[in-house]
């Protein structure tokens, strides 16, 4: 919690003015007492109505001065505050997108959403009641004390008496509640988890008819969050009783024994009445820290939460500056392999192969031989165990991620639109693209023609996740936003897949012309989309089974055979 507390010293100077104007509002708060003894006492005894409109006045400025310092401490603690929960969330956001895929799945998407709002805005509502209470609370419990102590020193002692009760109470409630803070957490990650994968898995929700298993685990996450967050307010629900009944009881007590005082002319009764006042001041000081006590507990353990985000090192670090310009459009794999954390064997082995400018290297293989994993290499999205990967020449680990990531034309397997227009969509690979590079791109990867049967053309929105689009109008339109970046190396990760044989033929010709000057990898599952590829690469269990020519492969690899003949006729091979 201190450690993203040091964020507030961007907000000094909002801080400085929340301090100075709180202990302006806590000097009117204790003054006022004081004056109204003084109005009991030589005004309402004396019948000196004078006297009263006088010091009345006074009270009434006093209370206005003290009113006005509490609107603009309000006002700068929430600008602080909401700053910091501002900066959290850039931070946040800003280093997550620096995260390779291994701290993706080690902290989990729902896991991060919920750090960057629901944490934040927990340390935001606790750093609001900080800059208020952290402050006004101890000098009101120390000006109270004084003040009360100035008024009857005797008297004081049934306060004394009242405190270990009323401290003890507190720290046994939040000894209590204090685990259960971390359950509830917790349990929101898992709601969100649930609620996420329900809204973005609702078509094979459907499709199976999982409705009803699924609105289960959803009552079952929902229950769980509430179960914990009732057993929280249950124990956090016995404080305010417990500290009402105190105050009430120490305030019988100072009635009582004040009035013996009183009785034997040792204690005015204004001084009485402000004393029971400084008294409920000194309780309400102990109310505030109770509350900082409920919140800051929670809010400590969602700072422990961000600060693990932050605190995360990714496992890819840019330990070079080395430029990839040497062998313009040449990728190369020299004897990689590659273990996902935790795995039993590696993912891939021995991975060797070689691919130059203007030409087309395909990689076929079965379900989990390794295809996406190894395209998931290039760009560094995880790091290989031993090995060298080369774009252009150049081992990727002595490059800048970004200048590696700037030589590459990337389509992924599961294709990732975003809300905005087509345009915004195909523009996201090249942001200062024209709109005639915009619809170069769109023609050569076969998507202009629905495009322009569109309503409003190049213009038209796309929904969130393109769910407005069939999957092979997105794909196409994925292939267009890879080839306005005109790279060096095309990476097209079953790319194909969604569209029908004639657009895929129509595509696959276009793209040849198009990346003259690149070299382009393919991971197909289709045979017809890899036969007119310069090398294909076939992979099993993560091992290379094969490489050559369609032909070549037909006659000497009987994993390649095997695949050919599940998907072709003998007329067709022939």
């Amino acid at each position: 919690m201190i450690k993203l507390l040091k964020n507030l010293s961007f907000y000094k100077w909002s801080v400085a003015a929340v301090v100075l104007l709180v202990f302006i509002q806590t000097l009117a708060d204790l003054f006022l007492p004081t004056l109204m003894a003084d109005i009991i006492d030589n005004g309402v005894v004396t019948g000196d109505t004078s006297y009263i409109w006088k010091i009345g006045a006074v009270m009434l400025a006093i209370s206005a001065f003290g009113v006005i310092a509490s609107i603009l401490a309000s006002f700068y603690s929430a600008k602080a505050a909401m700053g910091l929960g501002r900066d959290l969330r850039r931070n946040v956001f800003n280093h997550v997108g620096t995260f390779t895929l291994q701290e993706f799945d080690e902290v989990g998407t729902a896991s991060l959403i919920t750090r960057t709002t629901n944490d934040i805005t927990q340390v935001q509502q606790v750093v609001i009641m900080m800059l208020r209470m952290l402050i006004s609370a101890p000098i009101m419990l120390a000006g109270g004390v004084i003040m009360a102590v100035s008024k009857d020193a005797q008297l004081s002692l049934v306060v004394v008496a009242a405190m270990p009760f009323l401290i003890g109470s507190i720290l046994l409630i939040l000894k209590k509640g204090m685990p259960l803070f971390q359950a509830v957490q917790q349990r929101l990650d898992r709601l969100n988890l649930v609620l996420r994968e329900n809204l973005t898995g609702i078509r094979v929700i459907r499709a199976f008819n999982r409705e009803a298993e699924e609105k289960k685990r959803m009552t079952k996450a929902n229950r769980d969050l509430t179960d914990v967050s009732i057993q929280v307010n249950k124990v956090m629900a016995f404080m305010m009783p417990v500290m009402m009944l105190v105050m009430n009881l120490t305030v019988v007590a100072i009635i009582w024994f004040g009035g013996l005082r009183i009785d034997s002319g040792a204690m005015q009764i204004g001084d009485l009445m402000a004393f029971i006042q400084y008294v409920m001041q000194i309780m309400f000081a102990l109310v505030m820290a109770s509350m900082m006590f409920i919140m800051v507990p929670r809010a400590a353990v969602s700072a422990r939460r961000i600060n693990e985000v932050l605190g995360m090192q990714p496992t890819l670090q840019d330990d070079g500056t080395e430029k990839a310009d040497r062998e313009p459009g040449t990728l190369e794999f020299e004897n990689v392999t590659f273990s996902y954390p935790g795995a039993e064997k590696p993912a891939l082995s021995g991975i060797s192969f070689a691919a130059k400018t203007g030409e087309i290297t395909a990689i076929i293989g079965g379900t989990g031989a390794g295809k996406s994993t190894l395209v998931h290499l290039i760009p560094r999205f995880y790091d290989i165990a031993s090995g060298t990967i080369r774009v252009n020449g150049v081992d990727i680990r002595h490059l800048p991620q970004e200048e590696l990531r700037s030589k590459m034309g990337f389509v992924p397997q599961k294709t990732t639109l975003f809300s905005g227009t087509i345009t915004d969509n195909i523009r996201f690979g090249k942001q200062d693209a024209t709109q005639e590079e915009i619809e170069h791109a769109a023609r050569i990867a076969q998507a202009e023609e629905f495009i322009l049967h569109l309503k409003n053309g190049y213009e038209s929105e796309v929904e969130q996740g393109g769910s407005n689009l069939s999957g092979g109008q997105k794909q196409r339109l994925s292939i267009a936003r890879a080839l306005i970046r005109k790279p060096d190396l095309y990476i097209f990760d079953d790319s194909f897949s969604a569209l029908d044989f004639k657009t895929d033929a129509r595509l696959r010709s276009a793209l040849k012309k198009e990346t003259k000057e690149a070299t382009m990898l393919i991971v197909a599952q289709r045979v017809r989309t890899v036969v007119d590829a310069d090398r294909i690469i076939v992979l099993e269990e993560g091992r290379i089974a094969g490489i050559g020519t369609h032909e070549e492969l037909l006659r000497t690899n009987d994993v390649y055979r095997e695949i050919v003949l599940s998907q072709l006729t003998e007329e067709e091979i022939a």
